[in-house]
């Protein structure tokens, strides 16, 4: 393929040799085609077919190399041919000739492209899939870009052929017809610029600004047919100009920002202040992570050249101190401090009356006269959601006769024993499965983890899900996958998980089941269904996070694709900021850099590709490893295991992903977050100052190796021959 595109790049610049060589150029000028007028007439009207096939060919020539002089010979072909049969033969010339300069731009110089700056042709292609067609007409209409710069850079997208065909066929049209006629008035013109008066300028302008004046009238049309059953009960003025569903950190985020710039807006939380992370998820689990991290250093306390111990403590304590961090960081999220930040907080169940107007249920407190919960409504001219997710129970038979716990519940329920599950199943193999499975085991349940797949973390690359497996193992835990959980029973009052491996059934004996499976978003119960917003696993939205409804946004787990809370909180932004400023302007939602970790022990963390997906995408890419276990604070703190991952792009310094494996890897990532959010490479890092001794040296080191897999050989061996010549050698 290689050998074919240098061929086509050595006919074309023999060609451009040619035209330079010849001196072409000078028949391409207005003088010139005034003077030759009557001649080429002559020969028209001698040999019409012939002189017809010539001019067709030479124009598509002259567009497909890109070569100057096309007005001239547009003016020729109006000139020789007249209106009609003038512009007919320009118009498909000129459109043959563009196409085949954009496949010659895509055959020749799109891999090269793809490969340097694939990330940001993936964006443009993105949007070229969805409105390339539009802008290419617009283009077309008014050439803000010269027509050959256009064929060139279209060719390097992923633009359909034939839609580049007909969409220039149809948008160059008007300006061809105007220099086809000017050419049938040559005799009558003076110059180029008689053409292009003031007045055609303008028209050209108008023609170009059209589409998009069209495509506004177009959405405020689309937009009136999506509210036209609710155009009756669209309010004159409005309550708020934001309400927000949701009292977690989407909603939490969207409110806060609302009220930082002085909007009225009003939060709604059915439940608990802080949402999922705070209560059920982020907070208590790493307070837990925290307390069985102690125990198991106090039973290898020789590691770090003391006695080990067998810890001695009280469950209830354990557990107690939880809900104590949960109760210390509540007050970030607490009511009290978000009426103080300006934002109405209710406590209540929202629900969409309209796209306009939520109706809320109020909770305790605000009872109407025959018991029922007081309900209110109000009106605001954008609306937040931002519900939120739940933990999803597995339809298993017998599970409820058995009983379980999810994420969520086991905080209140483990709270009321004495000591850890004797035996607990953990159903699921992801992030919150594997945490809470060593967790758990380290603070004395034998536990069994069972995940249907062929191993845990299946996210991450192969060896980061054995490395996790293995360290799960040596805590104790019975790791089985590719275990399938088939039904629960009750035996003699003992309660049993039937799982199948391999066409064998097994039994499990447990105390307690925890479901952690994943979980969904919370769609029911807003409205979402009466108003015919389009749910499937989450919210539907647009790049700007909107519903069909212009006004009414999703954020956070409920609109995907992430379940993090930070990037529910980074969503939020772009829903706050488009609901109260998107008439003015809307921003997209940006999934560029989205980091997370899973806070097992050793911790898993991840920005960007790892190899599986990179492979996945096909994406071409270059690995660069660095081993913790010779990093020095690691091994001073006895924490020597792990490794830092980089994916590059091929013989560049520029980051596509990282994977850390170690202590503390959420916290090391966040220079990797850092760097490819601003497009810093390796060579960066490699040159900034890193205190020692620390676990952020390893960022470092990993960049040394790099480097030094890079370094310049052939350089470094004529320096070498330098330094001998110095020594006299």
């Amino acid at each position: 393929m290689r050998t074919r595109q240098l061929l086509v790049l050595l006919l074309v610049a023999l060609a451009i040799g040619a035209f330079v060589a010849l001196d072409v150029g000078r028949f391409l000028s207005f003088e010139q085609l005034k003077a030759s007028q009557a001649s080429f007439a002559e020969l028209h009207a001698a040999q019409p077919l012939t002189v017809a096939a010539v001019y067709f060919l030479i124009y598509v020539a002259a567009t497909a190399l890109s070569f100057p002089g096309a007005t001239i010979i547009t003016l020729a072909g109006g000139a020789i041919f007249g209106l009609w049969q003038g512009l007919l033969i320009v118009s498909f010339a000129s459109t043959i000739g563009a196409t085949l300069a954009f496949v010659a731009s895509r055959f020749v110089l799109r891999d090269w492209v793809e490969a340097k700056f694939g990330k940001r042709l993936a964006d443009i292609n993105a949007g070229v899939d969805k409105e390339g067609a539009f802008y290419l007409f617009t283009l077309r209409l008014i050439p803000v870009v010269p027509y050959f710069v256009i064929n060139l850079l279209m060719g390097l997208t992923r633009m359909k052929t034939w839609t580049f065909f007909w969409v220039s066929q149809v948008g160059m049209l008007t300006g061809t017809a105007v220099f086809v006629n000017a050419g049938t008035q040559l005799a009558q013109l003076d110059s180029l610029q008689g053409i292009l008066s003031p007045a055609l300028l303008g028209s050209f302008v108008l023609l170009g600004v059209f589409p998009l004046i069209a495509r506004r009238i177009v959405a405020a049309a689309q937009k009136r047919k999506v509210y036209a059953r609710w155009a009756d009960q669209r309010p004159k003025t409005f309550d708020r100009n934001l309400i927000v569903i949701g009292g977690g950190a989407g909603g939490l985020v969207s409110a806060y920002i609302a009220a930082a710039v002085k909007a009225k807006v009003t939060l709604i939380e059915a439940h608990k202040m802080g949402g999922d992370c705070l209560n059920y998820g982020c907070v208590p689990s790493k307070a837990l992570i925290k307390s069985a991290k102690l125990a198991h250093q106090m039973r290898h306390a020789s590691n770090y050249g003391l006695t080990d111990a067998t810890p001695s403590f009280n469950f209830k304590a354990v557990m107690q101190r939880v809900h104590d961090v949960i109760k210390a960081i509540e007050l970030h999220d607490s009511i009290e401090r978000y009426t103080g930040l300006g934002v109405e907080v209710l406590q209540g169940y929202g629900k969409l009356v309209n796209p306009w107007t939520v109706e809320i249920a109020l909770n305790g407190g605000g009872n109407g006269p025959d018991g029922t919960p007081k309900v209110v409504r109000l009106t605001a001219r954008a609306i937040v959601i931002a519900a939120g997710a739940r933990p999803f129970v597995p339809p298993l038979p017998g599970l409820d006769e058995v009983g379980y716990v999810t994420s969520d519940t086991l905080w209140d329920e483990f709270a009321k024993l004495d000591s850890a599950p004797k035996r607990l199943v953990v159903l699921g193999g992801g992030p919150i499965g594997s945490e809470l499975a060593q967790s758990f085991a380290r603070l004395g349940s034998h536990v069994t983890q069972v995940e249907m797949g062929e191993r845990i973390m299946v996210r991450e690359d192969a060896e980061v899900s054995e490395l996790a497996k293995a360290s799960l193992q040596a805590e104790g835990v019975d790791v089985l996958t590719s275990h399938q959980a088939l039904r629960c029973e009750l035996v003699n009052g003992g309660k049993t998980l039937v799982v199948e491996h391999n066409g064998v059934e097994k039994r499990i004996v447990f105390d307690q089941l925890l479901c952690a499976v994943g979980r969904v978003a919370r769609l029911q119960g807003y409205g979402l269904e009466d108003l015919g917003i389009p749910t499937h696993r989450t919210v539907e939205t647009n790049e700007y996070l909107q519903t069909i409804y212009p006004n009414i946004y999703a954020a956070g787990d409920v609109a995907g694709p992430f379940q993090f809370t930070h990037t529910a909180a980074h969503q939020a932004w772009y829903a706050a900021v488009n609901a109260l400023f998107g008439e003015w302007k809307l921003f997209k939602a940006d999934y560029s850099v989205i980091p997370w970790a899973t806070f097992i022990d050793p911790e898993v963390a991840r920005v960007g590709l790892n190899e599986q997906e990179a492979k996945e995408k096909n994406i071409p890419y270059e690995v660069t490893k660095y081993g913790i276990d010779d990093l020095d604070r690691a091994i001073a703190d006895s924490e020597a295991h792990g490794f830092v991952k980089v994916l590059t792009v091929p013989g560049k310094d520029k980051i596509l992903g990282v994977t850390i494996v170690g202590t503390h890897a959420g916290d090391l990532l966040a220079e990797f977050v850092l760097a490819m959010k601003h497009g810093l490479g390796l060579n960066k890092i490699l040159v900034t100052i890193h205190t020692y001794p620390t676990l952020a040296e390893s960022n470092k080191y990993v960049a040394g190796e790099w480097k030094r897999a890079h370094a310049p050989q052939r350089l470094l061996a004529w320096v070498k021959k330098y330094h001998d010549y110095k020594r006299g050698a």
